[in-house]
């Protein structure tokens, strides 16, 4: 769907609305420890596709405590926006987060030789991003 200012105050007021209700009137215990980290309303607002991260373990459960949750969420969530119509939810997971820290994690654990090898080029390069290298080492064997 096309991002105007419009279409994305709508979703970013579709996840907030979600989101406070899952973590104040859905008492589910697999709902515990789930973030929405977005929304997106179809153009005619029928239809609310709600994103939510957890940790990766727990893919099956949180979906299944969405989908029991589901009529629950919908009323409150049709009460909450005071849109003509009452979208129907669609959850899926979103795995960018641990996407993004797998990434940060196979950064993070960079063989010596290759940081090293690294460090050879930038010193043929640019004296500067030797230091950078280095400090970036330092900061990163410090974690």
């Amino acid at each position: 769907m096309k991002q105007t200012p419009a279409t994305r105050r709508l979703n970013e007021q579709a996840r907030e609305v979600v989101a406070s209700l899952l973590l104040s009137e859905v008492s589910d215990p697999r709902l515990s420890l789930v973030t929405v980290t977005g929304a997106e309303v179809s153009t005619d607002r029928s239809v609310l596709l709600v994103f939510v991260s957890t940790e990766p373990d727990r893919y099956d459960e949180v979906l299944e405590g969405l989908e029991s949750a589901k009529g629950r969420i919908r009323s409150l969530v049709g009460r909450a926006l005071g849109w003509r119509v009452t979208p129907e939810l669609r959850f899926y997971i979103d795995e960018s987060v641990d996407s993004g820290q797998a990434i940060d994690e196979a950064l993070r654990a960079v063989p010596p030789t290759l940081a090293a090898e690294r460090a050879a080029d930038a010193e043929r390069i640019d004296p500067e991003a030797v230091e950078a290298v280095q400090a970036v080492e330092t900061e990163a064997e410090g974690a």
